[in-house]
C-alpha cells in the first residue's frame, strides 16, 4: 500500500453508474478487493433497483485490538450518523464478512451536489469503518472526559497483523505507532525520516502542531501490551493531540492523518529511495560518458569517448 485512498474509486463507480441507469433494472453482482485485504460485494437485483446490497470484508485484527460485534469501537454509530435512512445495517452480515449495509437509492437527496457528496461518503465505508474507533475516542477529547469502558492503552486496527495504541486521557490523547518494515533498506530511511520528522517539528512555524516523539524502544505507556505488538523494526513515533487539534473541523482532518500516518511514511520512504536510484544510475551514465583512460608502458594516453576513431589511433602494445 502506498496510500489509503479514499474514497474507493470503483465503488463509487458503481453507485453513479448506478443511479444515473436505474431506468434499466441491470442485474449486479461484483467483488473486489482493495488496500490492505478489504474485500467489497455488491448485489442488485432486477426486480428492485434501488435496493443495494454492499457487504465489506475487514483484515483479520491483531490480538490485541478491540473489537465489538465484528466491528472497531463506535462503527456502528458511525455508519447511522454518515448515511442516515439511505443506509440500513443488516444483522447478521451475509457470511464471510463484517458488515453489510442495505442501501436505498430512493432515498438519495435531488440535489446533484449533495447526492454525489453522499455517493462519495458511501464509497468511503473504509475510512468511516475503520476511522471510528479513533474518532470516538478524540470526540471525548472535546469534551475533556475519557471514556470509562477503555482501558490504558488501546489497541485499534492499523494494517494487517498490526495495530497502533491510542493513551486516552482527560487533557490530551498519546497516539503511538510502532513502524514496522519488511525490507532493510525501507527500515534505515523510515528510520532516518522519522528523526528527521521530529526535528521539523521544533521549528518555528510548527508550534501549533501536535508534539512527535521517536524511539527506538517502547514507551512506558505499552508496557502491558503484548510483546507481539511491540515488534518494530524502525522504532516508535508518538503524536500528543491537544483538544485544540480536535475542535470544529479539525476533528475529521485529525482522524485522516493518524489513520494513513504509516502510509505517509511508506510512501515517503519509497520516494526517498526512488529518488536515490534515479541518481545513481545518472552517475552510471555520466561514468560512461567521461573520457577513456588508455594505460601504456610508458605512461597513460587519455583519449575522448570510446569510438571508432579514437580506437584507430590507440597504439598497439
Amino acid at each position: 500500500m502506498i496510500l489509503l485512498q479514499s474514497p474507493s474509486r470503483y465503488l463509487l463507480q458503481i453507485l453513479s453508474n448506478r443511479v444515473q441507469n436505474l431506468e434499466k433494472g441491470v442485474e449486479l453482482d461484483c467483488q473486489w478487493v482493495e488496500f490492505d485485504d478489504i474485500r467489497y460485494h455488491i448485489q442488485a437485483s432486477v426486480k428492485n433497483p434501488n435496493v443495494l446490497l454492499l457487504s465489506v470484508s475487514l483484515p483479520i485484527p491483531p490480538p490485541e485490538t478491540v473489537l465489538f460485534g465484528g466491528l472497531p469501537l463506535g462503527a456502528l454509530e458511525a455508519i447511522k450518523a454518515a448515511y442516515g435512512v439511505v443506509a440500513q445495517i443488516l444483522d447478521p452480515p451475509r457470511d464471510g464478512f463484517n458488515l453489510t449495509l442495505k442501501l436505498n437509492l430512493s432515498k438519495l437527496p435531488p440535489d446533484e451536489e449533495h447526492k454525489h457528496a453522499l455517493l462519495t461518503k458511501i464509497a468511503s465505508v473504509r475510512e468511516v469503518v475503520m476511522g471510528a474507533p479513533l474518532r470516538a475516542v478524540l470526540k471525548h477529547l472535546v469534551s475533556r472526559t475519557v471514556p470509562s469502558d477503555l482501558g490504558k492503552p488501546v489497541a485499534l486496527v492499523h494494517r494487517p497483523n498490526e495495530s497502533f495504541f491510542l493513551v486516552p486521557q482527560a487533557d490530551k490523547v498519546t497516539v503511538i505507532f510502532p513502524m514496522r518494515f519488511n525490507d532493510s533498506i525501507d527500515t534505515v530511511l523510515a528510520t532516518s525520516f522519522l528523526q528527521e520528522f521530529v526535528e521539523a517539528r521544533r521549528t518555528a512555524g510548527l508550534n501549533n502542531a501536535p508534539p512527535c516523539l521517536w524511539s527506538p524502544s517502547a514507551p512506558q505507556e505499552l508496557k502491558e501490551a503484548f510483546t507481539e505488538a511491540l515488534s518494530a523494526n524502525a522504532g516508535f513515533v508518538s503524536f500528543v493531540i491537544f483538544p485544540r487539534h480536535v475542535e470544529g473541523r479539525k476533528l475529521d482532518r485529525t482522524v485522516w492523518n493518524l489513520s494513513t500516518f504509516h502510509a505517509y511514511v511508506n510512501y515517503h520512504v519509497k520516494c526517498s529511495e526512488c529518488f536515490m536510484h534515479t541518481r545513481m544510475r545518472r552517475q552510471v551514465e555520466s561514468l560512461i560518458q567521461a573520457p577513456t583512460k588508455y594505460c601504456f608502458p610508458y605512461g597513460v594516453w587519455n583519449c575522448p569517448a570510446d569510438t571508432k576513431e579514437s580506437k584507430e589511433h590507440v597504439p598497439k602494445i
